[in-house]
This record gives C-alpha cells, structure tokens and sequence, in this order.
C-alpha cells in the first residue's frame, strides 16, 4: 500500500511540482492551501507524513505543527516543514518538525528526507 503524504504550501507551483515528484515516486498525495485544514483531518485521513511550509497566509506553519504534536491522535505524524528561509531550521524543530528542508529544493532531498522519515524507500 503506498505511503500517504499530505502538502500544506500557499504556493500552487510547489504544490504542483511535489506533487507530480511524489506521484510518479508511488506516493499517493493529497494537498491544501490552507494550514489550518490540517487540524480538522480525520483519523481516517492522517497522512503517513505531512509537508508543511512555515509561511502561509493567516498562519504560521510552526503553529500549526505545535497543535498537531499536542494532539494524541496526530502526534505520531511525521512533519517535514519546508521554508524559504533557510534560518528558520530551528524553531522548526523547536514546534516539533521532525525535519527541516529549505526552498528551493532539490527533489531528491525532498524523496531522501521522505524516505528517511516514513523508514521505506520510494518505488522507482
């Protein structure tokens, strides 16, 4: 059964370009322009990693990712926050990333931090 990962960016080209990089390495990926979305997913829906950028509008990504780790049921979700701000890595890890990755990106970083937070390599 594929790995379920969810994006969370503002930005429709990144949504897009992981998307298509994620999908064509078997993932089966679902998106939002929205943080907040993320703290009304259902148990049904919990992704098996979670891409969050930190700036969106009307949010902070790190807020976010604070409430998911407060949860009992969301807790166990890895998150991969993403920012352009590469000085940021910190208090990513501070809310409760479980890693950072700095925009731009490249994509085999992106499949390498997956694979290494979902402990099962991408099919190719």
């Amino acid at each position: 059964m594929p790995k379920r990962i969810m994006i969370a960016d503002d930005d429709p080209g990144i949504v897009d370009a992981v998307e298509m990089i994620l999908d064509f390495h078997g993932y089966t990926v679902s998106s939002t322009y929205n943080a907040t979305d993320l703290l009304t997913i259902r148990p049904n829906q919990y992704p098996d990693l979670l891409i969050l950028d930190i700036w969106m509008p009307g949010c902070d990504g790190r807020d976010i990712c604070r409430q998911l780790k407060m949860q009992d049921e969301t807790r166990q979700i890895p998150i991969l926050m993403i920012s352009a701000s590469k000085d940021i890595s910190a208090s990513a890890l501070e809310a409760g990333a479980d890693d950072f990755l700095a925009k731009p990106f490249d994509m085999q970083d992106l499949i390498s931090k997956i694979e290494m937070l979902t402990c099962e390599p991408a099919e190719v």
